[in-house]
């Protein structure tokens, strides 16, 4: 049996790289998993070489300790893969199919995954609904930054690649489809963008340079990214995207230089629970700044997606509050403008078929819009480090060297 090297969080601000058991149809004890999943069968269940597994914001939020993630958590939630082995119950995923994993785990039996709202499965989780790979209150399935995972109910989560060379041959704007491709996207459908919409994006993180590409897929005529990183901003302008430094002052003020009016049609919050300040206050944390924002810019009547990540403890929040999720948020600004507002996991598998026929028929380059940056499983330490620092990429772990 190989082994199975993994990214481990250690504690605040650290992780490293280390060895794991090698998965099986099992849901072992161990860091983060709840007491009613250890032991959990796991018949339906396919284990996955690695191909490709992201680091994402999300990750990040628990690796700065912003979050109860417990140390010795195995982290990624972003996952594609090779399946080389499958559970007696797996009917229609065989040995050898080249898959993308959708982050939410889901069961496809409950009512919620029946309507389409994979995010908050009733089944995976004993802990809340919905459920993650290798994250915090997630239930405890571990982690696919990883050369080996394993995915629970393979026949309905994982997503197979109609043929596996063409797929390797796009195999970094494919890798998206796990995660930030379909919840940019998610984020933009839910805020009502469509042909010739005005379009505000908070955050140039590769979220928010997911939804901008998104935004354009859906037939946006203006797409406007809102960041505090310069370099992540130049990146957003790559590919078509007006920018906005919210460090300069009042968003708003800048819309209305770039549109002739101070609000837009749609609005998109891919920054999450530590945003900033804009203006002078642009270095201290104001968690409840963006949603502010972007109900603010949204015009009456408009919608409003929040793909970005908000959580119910946040041990190192700026105020007591906010370290239970409680936000001073303007709803009454919303409800006066008639805002439909948006939250919540991205319920993946409503969207990544399609993305995947827009990659593989060339209608789109993900991969080069967020700036995919490939780096072996060893590295992925220092790559925390920089995408920490605000580092324009998206880095994605390589853990067998068989991404070109």
């Amino acid at each position: 049996m190989p082994g199975n090297k993994a990214v481990i969080y250690k504690g605040a601000g650290k992780v490293e790289v280390e060895t794991i058991d090698y998965p099986t149809f099992e849901l072992k004890d161990g860091p983060g998993v709840n007491p009613d999943n250890v032991g959990r069968q796991v018949p339906h269940g396919a284990i996955l070489k690695v191909v490709a597994s992201n680091i994402c914001g999300s990750d990040q939020h628990m690796v700065r300790g912003r979050t109860t993630a417990p140390q010795g958590l195995a982290l990624g939630h972003e996952i594609t893969g090779e399946v080389v082995e499958t559970g007696r119950d797996v009917e229609f995923i065989k040995v050898g199919d080249l898959v993308s994993v959708p982050f939410n785990i889901a069961c496809g039996r409950c009512r919620n995954c029946k309507e389409g709202k994979t995010g908050v499965c009733l089944n995976v989780n004993p802990d809340r609904p919905g459920s993650a790979y290798g994250y915090v209150d997630m239930g405890g399935w571990v982690g696919g930054q990883a050369e080996y995972a394993l995915v629970p109910y393979a026949d309905w989560n994982l997503l197979k690649f109609p043929d596996k060379d063409r797929a390797m041959a796009k195999i970094l704007d494919l890798a998206m489809l796990a995660d930030i491709f379909p919840t940019g996207f998610h984020g933009c459908v839910t805020a009502g963008v469509g042909p010739g919409s005005t379009v505000y994006i908070a955050g140039a993180g590769p979220v928010g340079l997911a939804a901008a590409t998104s935004a354009f897929l859906l037939g946006a005529a203006v797409v406007v990214v809102a960041d505090l990183q310069k370099q992540r901003l130049e990146q957003a302008r790559s590919f078509g995207c007006e920018t906005i430094d919210v460090s300069q002052g009042d968003p708003k003020d800048q819309l209305a230089q770039i549109l002739g009016e101070p609000e837009v049609d749609s609005a998109v919050d891919a920054v999450g629970f530590e945003a900033h300040g804009h203006g002078d206050s642009a270095q201290e944390e104001r968690p409840a700044t963006v949603l502010n924002t972007v109900m603010d810019v949204t015009r009456a009547g408009g919608a409003v997606g929040v793909p970005g990540l908000y959580v119910t403890g946040d041990p190192g929040a700026s105020d007591d509050a906010a370290k239970i999720g409680s936000l001073s948020i303007r709803l009454g600004l919303g409800w006066a403008k008639s805002l439909a507002f948006t939250t919540g996991q991205c319920p993946v598998m409503r969207y990544n078929r399609q993305l995947m026929m827009a990659i593989l028929h060339d209608r789109t380059q993900i991969a080069k819009n967020v700036n995919a940056t490939v780096i072996p499983l060893d590295q992925a330490p220092q790559g925390y480090v920089e995408f920490d620092k605000g580092a324009a990429r998206k880095y994605v772990l390589d853990p067998h060297g068989m991404i070109a």
